[in-house]
């Protein structure tokens, strides 16, 4: 019989808090990057999705996740509204089973959140909040329930996903990727980033909040939290330093904003191996995600692709290169819940976890390009000329950041 852990409770309510940060640091972080003229705009999307989200989380979005399976696909709507869940029903792990609402709510939250950074400057927020309730009903949920839910597909498979480079990450890097493909360039980006500390202020929200997202996915205060909390530290502190360096050498200084966003990469990149790796294999998945993503960034500029702030580089490609390395690096000599990666004897590991984030960046991608089609017969999905040259701010919202 499960009894109450008030331990593992009071961690799981840090954890749920830490995450629930991470939105309003993503908000600064894209603020920062866009024009003065579009601040406002693009942080109502991240602030949008806390409220909006929510909704749809308490309505049906839980319980497609967690509650039942169909083909290990998709859940059922036993728990919709939180039925049958009170402050008695606990977790395995010994906290009341609301928490774990609560903190699954958070991971729901910033990940459509993070796909608005692709089309920033030029998407009407009608069309964006269309594009929110269909990608997390018809992309999110279902994915995070094959990842995590009972009787998952993924799980059936034997892949595995400490914290979501799958379901997070590479899910809304690959739909950004679909969105910039539709919705087209900026035709007024001349403006560039107008606030690099808001950009810090954000990467510093985003990663402290990490650690709840990364080292409260074990959902228990134990051996394996210490392991993930600290692997998230490793590989985004050389993530960091390593893109920090690549720029120096071929753009001739050490850029700020570089450091940044190597952090961030690090971070998207450690997500599905943290509970799963070594130390030392954070510290190499750091290094390789730096040049990855920074790569994948230099070859979006030269398609000349207007994903605005890079999120398939760095949340689609990290995604991807943080599934595959755990596919090598991941090791049961730390966590024997996890599993040997192809450089501790079972290359069917990587196979495993290969063919699960291709299908999936497939899936998102597909399923995305055609949503955005479908709501642009609804409503239009990009703004007006007129509209984004006097910018979203005004025209959209009727406020201004700055006088």
């Amino acid at each position: 019989m499960v009894t109450l852990d008030t331990g593992n409770t009071a961690f799981m309510l840090i954890a749920t808090s830490l995450v629930m940060l991470m939105t309003p640091g993503l908000a600064f972080f894209y603020g920062g990057l866009v024009g003065r003229k579009n601040v406002l705009a693009i942080m109502i999307q991240s602030f949008l999705s806390m409220g909006w989200t929510t909704m749809i989380w308490f309505l049906v979005g839980y319980s497609l996740t967690f509650s039942g399976d169909w083909y290990g696909i998709i859940g059922n709507l036993d728990a919709a509204l939180l039925r049958g869940l009170d402050v008695t029903t606990l977790h395995p792990n010994g906290f009341p089973l609301l928490v774990f609402v609560a903190y699954q709510m958070m991971f729901a939250i910033i990940t459509p959140a993070l796909i608005t950074g692709a089309f920033a400057n030029r998407v009407s927020f009608k069309a964006y909040l269309f594009f929110l309730t269909t990608w997390l009903i018809f992309v999110y949920f279902p994915i995070a329930h094959m990842a995590w839910g009972p009787n998952g597909l993924f799980q059936q498979i034997g892949a595995l996903d400490f914290a979501g480079g799958t379901v997070v990450h590479a899910t809304a890097g690959f739909a950004a990727l679909a969105s910039v493909l539709f919705v087209g360039k900026r035709k007024f980006n001349g403006e560039g980033s107008h606030s690099v500390p808001l950009v810090a202020l954000g990467t510093g929200l985003l990663w402290f909040g990490w650690y709840g997202f990364n080292a409260g996915s074990e959902l228990a205060a134990d051996g394996v939290t210490a392991l993930a909390f600290l692997n998230t530290d490793i590989a985004a502190s050389m993530a960091a330093v390593t893109w920090l360096m690549i720029t120096w050498v071929l753009e001739k200084k050490p850029k700020f904003v570089g450091l940044l966003t190597g952090a961030v990469a690090g971070l998207v990149a450690i997500t599905p191996a943290a509970g799963f790796v070594t130390p030392g294999s954070a510290f190499i998945i750091g290094i390789v995600s730096a040049f990855a993503c920074y790569a994948a960034v230099a070859l979006k500029n030269r398609w000349q692709l207007d994903d605005a702030l890079d999120v398939w580089g760095v949340h689609g490609v990290g995604g991807v290169v943080g599934c595959l390395m755990l596919g090598l690096l991941a090791t049961t000599t730390v966590n024997a819940a996890g599993a040997d990666g192809w450089f501790y004897g079972n290359p069917m590991f990587f196979v495993k976890e290969a063919a699960v984030v291709l299908g999936v960046v497939i899936y998102v991608f597909i399923f995305s390009y055609l949503m955005l089609w479908l709501i642009n017969k609804i409503t239009p999905v990009r703004i007006t000329s007129a509209d984004e040259e006097l910018g979203l701010d005004e025209s959209l919202h009727g406020e201004v950041a700055y006088e």
